[in-house]
């Protein structure tokens, strides 16, 4: 056994360390956005930093503190943040195959992000089962803690920061998006991905442009996920009718 594949298999949670490092570069600037956009809301830095250790959910959050800046009820505030997350629906099966028998994976999902869930989709299946869990704990610790930091420098120093780079602050919000994409994107090779993908964007993009920007996230996730069970029933129900009519 060569060094390199000894230190995979016995720090798993190192290996998922270094694979988390490129997403850095998504979630720190985005992170800063969500810090200067909560504190201009109204917020103190402790309480932007509050929301993205315990929501850490990056649309979500920037919905929360609009929302609460506008007066919404908490009720719809809720059933918005649902909505939003509801891609969650079809993250969770997607990568559960995957995962090992232990109590400690319902409280790990709390680091199950787009991004986490693109690179666990493509890594957990490579990896052996006793490193799973490491690799998936390196990967979204990393992750999580540099939302939490990035945060509160947006918190902080945010404004300096976007007068000083002007362009920064143009630039900030599409980074995490784009990784997503990026990471993303090897599964439009899949035909039931793709066919997915295709109908939740196109859905986002015909509320977007009708004028209902916040509702367009929501729903699209929503129809997402609906489209990807639906499909996913009718190819079961194709392939047991199929296997009927070869036994009959």
């Amino acid at each position: 056994m060569s060094s390199k594949t000894a230190a995979t298999t016995n720090r798993p949670w190192l290996v998922g360390v270094r694979e988390a490092i490129p997403l850095l570069g998504g979630y720190i600037p985005v992170a800063i956005s969500f810090g200067l956009i909560a504190v201009q809301s109204g917020f103190s830095g402790w309480e932007a930093v509050l929301i993205s250790t315990l929501v850490y959910a990056g649309a979500s959050q920037f919905l929360f503190v609009a929302m609460v800046a506008a007066g919404a009820p908490l009720w719809f505030v809720v059933v918005m943040t649902l909505l939003i997350n509801a891609r969650h629906v079809v993250y969770g099966p997607n990568i559960a195959p995957w995962l090992t028998t232990s109590r400690w994976w319902p409280w790990l999902m709390h680091g199950l992000t787009d991004q986490i869930f693109a690179l666990s989709h493509v890594r957990l299946p490579q990896l052996q089962p006793r490193d799973r869990m490491g690799w998936y704990i390196g990967v979204s610790v990393v992750a999580w803690f540099s939302w939490i930091g990035g945060t509160a420098i947006g918190a902080v120093a945010g404004k300096e920061l976007t007068q000083r780079w002007p362009l920064l602050g143009e630039v900030m919000p599409f980074a995490l998006p784009a990784l997503f994409l990026v990471l993303l994107a090897p599964r439009f090779a899949n035909r039931l991905w793709a066919i997915t993908l295709g109908a939740t964007v196109i859905i986002a993009l015909l509320f977007a442009v009708n004028g209902m920007k916040n509702a367009a996230i929501p729903i699209a996730a929503v129809c997402g996920a609906l489209v990807y069970y639906g499909i996913s029933a009718l190819a079961r129900e194709k392939t047991r009718r199929g296997g009927e009519s070869r036994n009959g």
